[in-house]
């Protein structure tokens, strides 16, 4: 499953055998009557009503006759506690606990038995009570009314001592949520009491609403009123003293009606007809850590063919509506749509139908997200019962009392990655496994070896190109704020491919309007991403653009023999030198591939290059965070950008068993080497479209199998081409093991003619052979010529060593050896012992005739 629902708490499990274990101690000792352990047969009125802030679990349960009980499960301790018990046949609607377990508020309505009295005060539904537990004391009735009342206890962040006013909101069915205000005294000893229990401030929070929300674990309330027929989605958040305020207000496009109303996370509430709520429209608000508002909304279904839903992405200033076939005519929706809350995913259920996991941190690409149906495991996926998404990826199932933590199963999107044919599945699973974050090293080696096994399975991205940004993003990513805005998180840019099974609709929508105008926290990151959606375009998203125009420029001027700042070149290599350090202490294993062991100048260059760049990119637009910080986190990205070709290349190199000895020419080529030669050539391809930088040696290793693997009219196509680049390392290696058999003088003549000017003068020194010598020997002609100015000389000429018949060439020799004359230090001709004076002969008479014209 797609999915792993991970049991934090199961009423069966950690509550059923405490009540009978007291049952039993009651039993056992003769008591009878009053306490958590009269309860006989009656288990299955054991139901959760709450889970609190600090993740404890309120529980009721009834005895045979009819009495209800009020049961706490402590989340740190795993400790069952008894609060208080109603000796009356009651109904719970609500129930909430403050946090020093000091006062308990319930809400309760008459049972639904026929022929019984009513236990309420009369005129009255519903009954709501405000009880003191510490010990079990007075009870204060807050409202006695006809409509229902949700009750939940206000848990503020301070946990160091006991507050002395608790608050209290009070939800009513009549469309209105209020704040009680109690303060508590000590009397003898610990005793807990009321202090103002003749008169509790109260302070109206909201009204005319047809929707709310409560989050628990923010302690924030969303509720949704209609003016003028427009729905406005509003949000309060609540402090650890009695203020609270407006934050926003968001118009939506969704239909709800004046006469419904609809309460989530305010607890269980039985009271309900749940086939009446799989009709009505469902609608939830997810945020996450990252500053991201989500609003998910699925209206009424209006057809057995296909189910429209919602997801409005307010921190990335549009929304989409989602168009799903469920297959079958005959194929009937008998459960609700269920949304649920999963970090960086918000996941969308449909039981027996499809799966879809929707990407809010980037949900411009629907490639992005995981769209999963037709298949037994996507039924199967979930309980079918009633399911409700709370903060912090918790799940609870109302119907058999569970608490889940759902969580991205790794392992099955791991296995469904290699198993899946279609492109948009394999680009959402490969994201989806890297948002995980879990053992990231296993996790890369895991889809570096799916990778080279489906190396060009892929048509509609680069597998590696895609493996390498993506995996680079997510670890840098949780570092800092703002990241997935300055960082690039694809290497694709568009998507036109159809989702089988799905189509969408994207529009923009209009943004929240903040209400406060000081910011910490969440507050502060969701207006930055609303700040960003109105002001930033285009989009901040880092390229090398910059970086391939310096760096060619750089290297022209190489070339022309200019160079730049001594200082300036002298930084960006300072830079490579302190990514390598970086990339090295962070893998203390042993290398098998001859990497990063030599100078390649041109790469240092591109990795300097690309630090400077993107930390330049980051300063700007990376308010708050310390420049000693930014600095380690570009070479943290860049050193991984380097770190996961050395992986790819590693993993590949192991796979086929290669050995030190295939970086020597003398030898004929293995299967194994074709397939790493395939590998780099495919990593050489993905890097270069984007730019980045390569591991020293990495051109040199590639050359290197390419000499053995291709022939060479290949091998000089890849050479022409650019795919193949001649590193001094690698040319070096060839002059000194090649032989001079008539093929292998064909491959060193072809290369060395390939060379720039400066690295073939080089090489040709290292070649004992008579091409060599007249490769050197017209070169240094051509030095010596390049600076001469005609002087005039006497008609008489001496006799020289080198004296031949032909007289012009006399005279073009005698010329020569003025020059190196005149300049020893600056003429010196290096490399005399590989000269052969017959080609210099040749080489003479050459430039004599092209000079004469003839």
């Amino acid at each position: 499953m797609a999915l792993r629902l991970v049991s934090d708490f199961d009423l069966g499990k950690d509550v059923l055998p405490w009540l009978r274990a007291q049952r039993a101690a009651l039993v056992a000792a003769g008591a009878g009557g009053g306490g958590p352990g009269v309860l006989e047969n009656n288990y299955e009125s054991l139901r959760v009503l709450n889970v609190e802030r600090n993740g404890n679990i309120i529980y009721t349960y009834k005895d045979d006759k009819g009495n209800v009980f009020f049961g706490l499960y402590d989340y740190q301790t795993k400790q069952n506690e008894h609060l208080y018990t109603f000796e009356k046949d009651l109904q719970v609607v609500s129930c909430s606990v403050n946090r020093e377990r000091t006062l308990l508020a319930a809400s309760l309505v008459q049972a639904a038995k026929e022929g019984r009295r009513n236990e309420l005060q009369p005129g009255s539904r519903c009954l709501t009570l405000l009880v003191e537990i510490h010990p079990i004391n007075n009870v204060k009735v807050l409202k006695a009314v006809d409509s229902y009342i949700w009750v939940q206890f206000l848990y503020p962040q301070v946990e160091s001592h006991p507050l002395p006013e608790n608050h209290l909101l009070l939800t009513s069915e009549e469309k209105y949520i209020e704040q009680l205000h109690i303060q508590v005294t000590q009397e003898d000893g610990n005793r807990v009491v009321i202090k103002n229990s003749g008169h509790l401030p109260r302070q109206r929070v909201a009204e005319d609403f047809v929707w709310a929300q409560w989050d628990m674990s923010e302690q924030r309330l969303y509720y949704i009123d209609l003016k003028k027929s427009r729905s406005v989605l509003k949000c309060i958040q609540f402090y650890a003293d009695e203020h609270f305020s407006l934050m926003f207000e968001a118009p939506l496009d969704v239909s709800l009606s004046d006469s419904g109303f609809k309460l989530v996370n305010f607890g269980y509430d039985d009271l309900q007809d749940q086939e009446k709520l799989s009709k009505h429209p469902t609608l939830c608000v997810f945020t996450n850590h990252t500053g991201s508002l989500c609003v998910c909304y699925c209206p009424n279904f209006d057809s057995w063919e296909q189910i429209t839903y919602s997801v409005l992405y307010f921190h990335k200033g549009h929304g989409k509506t989602f168009t799903a076939t469920l297959g079958h005519v005959d194929s009937r929706v008998t459960k609700g749509i269920t949304f649920l809350s999963l970090d960086y995913y918000v996941a969308v259920y449909l039981p027996g139908h499809f799966f879809h996991l929707l990407n809010i941190q980037h949900p411009d690409l629907i490639c992005h997200s995981l769209f999963l149906t037709g298949n037994s495991e996507v039924i199967d996926m979930l309980p079918h019962s009633p399911l409700q998404s709370l903060s912090g990826s918790l799940v609870l199932d109302w119907g058999s009392g569970k608490l889940y933590r759902a969580l991205l199963n790794q392992s099955y999107l791991l296995e469904f990655l290699w198993n899946t044919r279609l492109d948009c599945e394999k680009l959402a699973l490969l994201h989806c496994v890297l948002s995980c974050g879990r053992d990231p090293r296993r996790l890369e080696a895991k889809i570096i070896q799916w990778i080279s096994e489906n190396i060009s399975a892929c048509h509609s991205f680069d597998l590696i190109q895609e493996f390498i940004i993506a995996s680079s993003y997510w670890s840098i990513y949780p570092e800092t704020s703002n990241m997935d805005k300055l960082l690039p998180y694809s290497s694709l840019l568009t998507w036109d491919t159809e989702i089988p099974g799905i189509t969408l609709v994207t529009e923009e929508i209009p943004l929240p309007l903040m209400k406060v105008h000081s910011f910490k926290g969440y507050w502060e990151k969701l207006n930055s991403n609303l700040e960003y959606v109105k002001y930033s375009k285009p989009h901040l998203h880092y390229n090398n653009s910059v970086v391939r125009r310096e760096w060619h420029s750089l290297i022209s001027e190489e070339k022309k023999g200019k160079r730049r700042s001594t200082v300036y070149v002298r930084n960006i290599l300072d830079n490579a030198i302190k990514v390598i350090s970086n990339l090295e202490a962070r893998n203390l294993e042993p290398r098998l591939t001859p990497l990063l062991q030599e100078e390649d100048n041109h790469q240092r260059l591109l990795m300097g290059l690309m630090v400077s760049e993107l930390k330049d990119h980051l300063l700007r637009h990376l308010q708050g965070v310390e420049k000693k910080k930014i600095e380690q986190m570009v070479l943290d990205y860049v050193s991984k950008l380097l770190d996961l070709i050395c992986q790819i290349l590693e993993a590949s190199w192991r796979k086929h068993n290669l050995h030190p000895w295939v970086l020597h020419f003398n030898r004929r080529a293995s299967a194994a080497e074709f397939a790493v030669f395939h590998i780099m050539t495919r990593i050489l391809e993905a890097t270069n479209s984007l730019f980045l930088p390569l591991p020293p040696g990495f051109h040199t290793l590639h050359t290197i199998l390419g000499v053995h693997c291709l022939p060479l009219h290949n091998l000089l196509h890849y050479i022409d081409n650019g795919v193949l680049l001649l590193t001094e390392t690698a040319v070096t290696r060839l002059m000194k093991d090649l032989d001079n058999t008539e093929k292998n003088e064909k491959v060193k003549f072809s290369i060395i003619v390939r060379l720039p000017p400066l690295t073939g003068q080089k090489i040709c020194r290292l070649w004992d052979h008579p091409v060599s010598s007249n490769i050197i020997s017209r070169n240094h002609v051509k030095q010596l010529l390049q600076n001469y100015n005609k002087q005039p000389r006497s008609s008489v000429m001496d006799k020289s060593s080198f004296s031949v018949e032909f007289l012009p060439l006399n005279y073009f020799i005698e010329i020569l050896t003025d020059i190196e004359s005149s300049n020893p230090a600056l003429y010196a001709f290096e490399g005399r012992d590989n000269v052969d004076a017959k080609f210099v002969e040749e080489a003479a008479l050459k430039h004599t005739t092209m000079l004469l014209g003839l």
